[in-house]
């Protein structure tokens, strides 16, 4: 059975500790100018993990996530850093209802056959 490098990039990242990056290496990282970053810090689509002044702010490598498609909404579809702050949670409150019907689906699963949970 083999893995997909996109898997096993994904599966390696989640193993590893959440590294802290500079305002200066997430900018890099993403590909991004860090005015943008800051623009979404103003937005409230990204929070420094750490620090009060930018030169001290932290972030970390799962907000590089966040930096990529807020960038790329800009790019492909000119989305001002306010729509894509709120993209970005929209996103977000997806993902976290995706999870949710996945955790309810195991549940439902393990219950005797022919009873329903609704």
């Amino acid at each position: 059975m083999s893995t997909t490098p996109k898997r096993a990039a994904t599966r390696a990242a989640t193993a590893e500790p959440a590294a802290e990056l500079t305002l200066l290496e997430i900018s890099r990282t993403c590909a991004v100018q860090t005015d943008f970053i800051v623009e979404l810090i103003e937005e409230g689509a990204l929070a420094p993990m750490a620090g009060n002044e930018p030169a001290n702010w932290r972030f970390t490598s799962a907000q590089t996530r966040h930096v990529t498609v807020a960038a790329r909404l800009q790019r492909d579809l000119g989305v001002n850093p306010a729509g894509a702050a709120l993209a970005l949670q929209l996103l977000d409150e997806v993902e976290t209802l995706r999870a949710q019907l996945v955790a309810s689906a195991l549940v439902d699963d393990s219950a005797p056959s022919g009873t329903r949970s609704d």
